[in-house]
């Protein structure tokens, strides 16, 4: 009978962008206005839709929930890779991997079925525009956004319960390499 090794990892090493400690300043600088501006331009969106009234119709609910989850996914990864770009371990927990998987499956799913969602809008707005109003209804539109999120949120669980089945078999990851597990420098 063989015996197996088996090397379970339950933290990740992340290498990051540049070595060069003058560079880091500036690249947390950079990554920190980018950051600003990306959830603070997301959010203000979802804010004006809301408070506007003769913002409600399917079109802007459709942008305002996009734009929710574009600031998701800023807020899944960037805090993260910001806090890295100083610390002196630069380490992330296997736990800490996937939810931040998660939330940024759940976002990006999202985000690719209220694409969808908006593209049957815009179809409908524009192939039957004297039947849009009751094509498609506020009851319809609220439906495909509930689907979306439950759509994100199944894709989300069912990748994260097959990656925790799943063996680790890796503990540096490298930032030139396509996970999207999180960045540090």
């Amino acid at each position: 009978m063989t015996e197996n090794n088996y090397s379970v990892t339950d933290e990740f090493i992340l290498v990051g962008f540049s070595d060069h400690p003058d560079l880091k300043t500036f690249l947390f600088l950079v990554f920190s206005v980018i950051y600003l501006v990306t959830t603070v331009g997301n959010l203000g969106l979802v804010v004006l839709i809301y408070r506007e009234r003769r913002l409600h119709t399917p079109m802007y609910i459709f942008l305002g929930n996009l734009a929710l989850m574009d600031a998701l996914c800023s807020c899944v990864v960037t805090p993260k890779m910001l806090e890295n770009f100083f610390s002196v371990e630069k380490k992330m927990s296997l736990f800490e991997c996937m939810a931040q998987f998660y939330f940024f499956c759940l976002a990006e799913t999202a985000d690719c079925f209220l694409l969808a969602a908006m593209a049957y809008d815009r179809y409908v707005a524009i192939c039957n525009p004297l039947q849009y109003h009751t094509m498609m209804s506020m009851k319809l539109c609220l439906q495909m956004i509930t689907g979306t999120y439950i759509a994100g949120n199944l894709h989300s669980i069912i990748h994260i319960l097959a990656s925790h089945c799943a063996e680790v078999g890796f503990g540096v990851m490298n930032s030139s390499q396509d996970y999207s597990m999180g960045y540090s420098s």
